[in-house]
């Protein structure tokens, strides 16, 4: 039986190092029915990744049906970048099941790649993992609820 939810609108951004993976990673989504957005960046000249895991954030944080996959060397500094978003949880995964456990325990929002460590048939596998999966909620909600109160504690709301 097909799946007849409505899929979310994924953003992807990338700096230079994982610029290949994300066109990769955003043919797949297009051939898949994904509607996607691409932050950037447009090709391997060098960037900062700090700016397109913000853009990445941003955009989803921003609200409405929408995830987000963030793609550098390692993963490792478009991932903190994000994170710097409220709102944003962007695991790093270098796996299908680390990219599973992101979404169903920690309501995971952007998925963060190193496109210089995983190949592009993986990549694309960690990608599948992450968007089939779906929060689990539970006594992993009050976990998040914490996480979301750490958010608001940083930027003086209550």
């Amino acid at each position: 039986m097909a799946d007849s939810s409505p899929k979310p609108r994924i953003v992807v951004g990338s700096d230079h190092a994982g610029f290949r993976a994300k066109e990769t990673i955003k043919k797949y989504l297009q051939s898949a029915g994904y509607q996607v957005e691409d932050v950037g960046t447009d090709s391997e000249v060098s960037v900062d990744y700090p700016d397109f895991g913000k853009a990445v954030g941003e955009r989803v944080a921003a609200g409405g049906d929408v995830l987000g996959i963030a793609v550098c060397g390692t993963g490792i500094g478009i991932s903190i970048a994000a994170n710097k978003v409220e709102g944003i949880r962007a695991p790093l995964a270098h796996d299908s099941l680390t990219a599973r456990r992101a979404r169903e325990h920690n309501d995971a929002n952007v998925l963060a790649l190193g496109g210089k460590i995983v190949g592009e048939d993986e990549a694309i596998a960690i990608v599948q993992e992450f968007l089939a999966a779906q929060f689990a909620g539970g006594r992993h909600q009050r976990r998040i609820d914490k996480i979301n109160e750490m958010d608001r504690a940083r930027t003086g709301q209550t």
